[in-house]
């Protein structure tokens, strides 16, 4: 009889990821995942103490897989970094099933502080404080993560069904607006938004 080869890390949070594609945040049970893996639910509690852990470290490495550029240039503008970060973040949180409820609610962990404190350092350069600079990429990563919520959220039949479009003769400029955002290129109107919020930020430093 051979022994079972020892389960990995890794090799959870590959599963676990593969599972949420699957089933959702919501039937992601670690009873679920153990039998995915073949084992039983308490050999997963050797590398995560409880499916709160097992879903921060979800969200680590949808971020670590996704956003490769976690320091900036420090040639390039501070403006276009942030573009290019808020970009790839979304389209990290989409590229998995309930992305966004996945990550909303976590905190960086220590492995992150470097790559925020270089953000920092880029922002701090262009004549941001502490405080301002702080502040400007909590509510990018806030800002990004409702947006992709919604998104998400809005994929539902039911949902889509819901969203009727406004009368144009009673509502003419509801409607025109509807028209430019919800009946347009979603991937257009999130870089739009996200360019208004880039803006405000440099408005601000002006």
């Amino acid at each position: 009889m051979t022994d079972r080869p020892r389960l990995h890390r890794d090799d959870v949070l590959r599963a676990a990821l593969g599972l949420l594609n699957e089933v959702g945040i919501d039937a992601l049970t670690t009873r679920r995942l153990a039998e995915r893996l073949g084992v039983q639910s308490p050999t997963l509690y050797w590398h995560f103490e409880s499916r709160a852990a097992l879903l921060d470290a979800m969200s680590a490495a949808v971020m670590l897989e996704s956003r490769a550029r976690l320091s900036p240039d420090p040639q390039e503008p501070w403006q276009d970094w942030l573009m290019a970060d808020g970009l790839t973040f979304r389209r990290a949180l989409l590229a998995y099933r309930d992305g966004a409820r996945l990550h909303a609610g976590t905190r960086p962990g220590k492995t992150q502080h470097e790559p925020i404190e270089a953000r920092l350092r880029m922002l701090q350069a262009a004549g941001f404080t502490a405080g301002d600079a702080t502040t400007l990429l909590i509510s990018m990563g806030r800002f990004v993560v409702g947006w992709v919520l919604e998104e998400q959220s809005f994929q539902q039949p039911e949902a889509l069904a819901a969203a009727e479009m406004p009368d144009a003769t009673r509502y003419p400029l509801l409607a025109a607006g509807f028209a430019e955002t919800v009946g347009g290129d979603p991937d257009a109107l999130f870089e739009r938004a996200l360019r208004l919020l880039v803006d405000g930020a440099q408005a601000r430093l002006r």
